[in-house]
C-alpha cells in the first residue's frame, strides 16, 4: 500500500513519522510514478483539490508546447489515470488544463459540465458560471461536489446560473433600469 509522508516530528519516544492517504500530495507522487513527464518537469501539476475516496481534480499545464499535459496524465486509452484510480480505490480523477486566465481556469474546473460563459468578479474573487439548462445538475454534481472542488482548485467562489435563469435575471435587471430611467432608455 502506498502512502503520502506528511510529516516527521521528535518526540519524547523518539522520531515519529506521519503518513496520510488523504492527502494531495498522495496524487501527486502517484502522478509522478505513472507519468514520465511529471517525473521529468516537463508537465507540472499546478493545483490539486480531493475530497479523498470520492473525487479529485487536478490541474495540469505543460512546459512544452509540443506536449499535451491532459492527454499525458491520462495516457493511452486512459492506461497511466487508470493505474492511479485504482490505488486510491476507484475514487474519480478530472485532470483539467491549468490557465493563468481565471475565467478560462475556472470554466476548465468545470468539467464535465461545459460552461458556456464565466463572468470574473475581480474585486470579491467571484465567477459566475453560466450553463446549458441541460448541464445545471452536472455542473453542481451530487451533492454538490463538482463545484465545490472546483471552487477549492480555482481559489474562486464560484456561482452557476442556467442560461435560461441568467437571461430571465438580465431582462429584469433591464426592465427595471427602463423604469428608473437608466442609462439604456
Amino acid at each position: 500500500m502506498k502512502c503520502y509522508i506528511a510529516d516527521v516530528r521528535r518526540s519524547t519516544r523518539g522520531p515519529s513519522v506521519i503518513i496520510s492517504r488523504t492527502h494531495p500530495g498522495l496524487v501527486k507522487r502517484l502522478f509522478e510514478l505513472e507519468v514520465p513527464e511529471v517525473y521529468d518537469g516537463i508537465i507540472e501539476i499546478k493545483e490539486i483539490a480531493r475530497e479523498p475516496g470520492h473525487r479529485t481534480k487536478m490541474a495540469v499545464a505543460s512546459r512544452d508546447p509540443d506536449v499535451d499535459p491532459v492527454g499525458a496524465c491520462v495516457g493511452p486509452r486512459g492506461s497511466r489515470v487508470r493505474m492511479v484510480v485504482s490505488e486510491l480505490n476507484n475514487e474519480k480523477i478530472d485532470i483539467l488544463a491549468w490557465s493563468e486566465d481565471p475565467a478560462e481556469f475556472v470554466k476548465n474546473a468545470m468539467s464535465p459540465a461545459k460552461a458556456k460563459k464565466v463572468i470574473i468578479h475581480q474585486e470579491e474573487r467571484t465567477a459566475l458560471v453560466i450553463v446549458p439548462d441541460d448541464q445545471l445538475s452536472l455542473a453542481i454534481g451530487k451533492e454538490g461536489q463538482n463545484v465545490r472542488l472546483a471552487a477549492r482548485l480555482t481559489g474562486w467562489r464560484i456561482d452557476i446560473k442556467s442560461e435560461s435563469q441568467f437571461r430571465a435575471e438580465e431582462e429584469e435587471r433591464l426592465k427595471s433600469l427602463a423604469e428608473e430611467g437608466g442609462p439604456y432608455c
